[in-house]
């Protein structure tokens, strides 16, 4: 069942300068919100490799927003 959602032109703008070729909006938004938890993986890994994890996705995450505020800056 599809639903719909409302967004701001401008997020709009957003997620179409994330989207690659040939993805939808949905594909978009799950490729940037999904992955899983460092507690999910926790779970899994080692556990001398849970700190090192940790701060490997941290880092990911922080590389994701900046590159994401600079998309955002080239619109305002």
């Amino acid at each position: 069942m599809a639903e719909t959602i409302r967004v701001s032109e401008e997020f709009r703008t957003v997620l179409e300068a994330h989207r690659r070729k040939n993805e939808t909006i949905e594909e978009t938004l799950r490729r940037l919100i999904g992955g899983p938890s460092p507690e999910a993986l926790a779970a899994v890994v080692d556990g001398n490799d849970t700190e090192e994890l940790r701060a490997v996705l941290e880092q990911r995450r922080a590389d994701g927003r900046d590159r994401r505020a600079d998309v955002r800056n080239q619109f305002e």
